[in-house]
């Protein structure tokens, strides 16, 4: 265990060299919430530990044996027309003690105008980005598994084109007695096999991040908290439009060092829980909480539930069905649907007929 720990914080500090703040890197589609789970659950969840195969698109630890023959299908409606969705099949191979997934990730921002510098319109482009993603998740010891996943890119953006490979490393200690779970992941590691333009490679939206979840004994309820940006501290954003607050003599005060350190803090943070009803947990109420969207997407001066989210999964027969609402603007937030199911369950149906 210490020597994987090692492995990842040294992987981590040379790959902090090279960090970006967002939207200095490509491929931020990566960053997406793969279900109506994790998008109600503050758009990240790394250390839970069942049977949801979309768990692994963020963590490939956690695959395991429960998501045998697993599959899901998820659709994204954001404002503004554009289309995310996230189809996601599991497998265990018991041969090797591996458990394995593959899912496809697809964006479609729609139509656009095409305009010369005069605004005269002369046709119409496209954009789309896609993302194969291969992984596999073995458990080395009784309370620790590892993962990895492998993920071709590809981007079209009207005439511009890209390619790349990205690749994921996670590390996850369990204790089913204690009902807690510690996760260590770094995500997207790797670049472009293809720029938009020739000579003029970008990074990708690395990331490294610390998880944990823990069950309450007796309460039906399960807190998850996600530290997300581990390798670097400053992720304050300075919009350049924003106006500087002036006293009465006209000049600007120098900014409290103390509320930009905690802020800064919390926005590393995403908070959410999740409600579990009946026997095999066939109802589930979530909500979350993530800082940094709310203090980088709110507007200014006006109230709203910006960087909260919530959803609800109830399993219906042998599906289940997975509702998320995340709120990231005051004028609107995205709808996440997913429908579940393992076909396992209806082999064993079949068995019994």
């Amino acid at each position: 265990m210490r020597s994987i720990l090692l492995l990842f914080l040294f992987s981590g500090s040379l790959l902090s060299l090279r960090a970006q703040t967002g939207g200095r890197a490509v491929y931020q589609f990566l960053r997406l919430a793969p279900s109506a789970r994790i998008t109600a659950l503050g758009g990240n969840l790394i250390s839970v530990r069942d049977d949801d195969v979309n768990l692994a698109y963020g963590n490939p630890a956690l695959l395991n044996q429960g998501m045998h023959q697993a599959l899901s299908f998820s659709h994204n409606f954001y404002p503004g027309g554009i289309q995310n969705g996230y189809a996601v099949y599991g497998h265990h191979v018991p041969k090797w003690d591996l458990t394995l997934h593959g899912g496809l990730q697809y964006v479609q921002y729609g139509d656009f105008p095409a305009t010369d510098e005069m605004g005269v319109q002369s046709g119409e482009f496209k954009a789309s980005e896609y993302a194969l993603t291969l992984g596999a998740g073995k458990q080395l010891y009784e309370r620790l598994s590892v993962g990895a996943n492998l993920k071709f890119v590809s981007s079209q953006l009207e005439s511009y084109n890209s390619a790349g490979f990205a690749g994921d490393l996670a590390a996850t200690f369990f204790d089913t007695t204690s009902r807690f779970a510690l996760s260590l992941v770094m995500r997207n590691i790797g670049g472009q096999v293809s720029a938009y333009r020739e000579d003029n490679p970008e990074k990708l939206p690395f990331d490294m991040q610390l998880g944990l979840s823990h069950r309450l004994r007796y309460l039906p309820f399960r807190i998850s908290i996600i530290y997300h940006d581990l390798h670097r501290w400053n992720i304050l954003y300075d919009d350049p439009n924003s106006e500087e607050p002036t006293d009465f003599s006209g000049e600007t005060p120098e900014p409290n060092k103390g509320s930009l350190f905690v802020d800064n803090l919390f926005r590393h943070f995403i908070f959410s829980g999740e409600l579990l009803f009946g026997k095999n947990e066939p109802v589930r109420l979530r909500v979350g909480y993530n800082h940094q969207l709310r203090q980088e997407l709110s507007v200014v001066n006006f109230r709203s539930l910006t960087g909260f989210s919530f959803g609800v999964g109830i399993k219906i027969n042998r599906f289940r069905i997975d509702y998320g609402r995340g709120i990231y603007h005051l004028g609107g937030g995205l709808n996440h649907f997913t429908l579940s199911t393992n076909l396992a369950e209806f082999s064993h149906k079949r068995m019994l007929d």
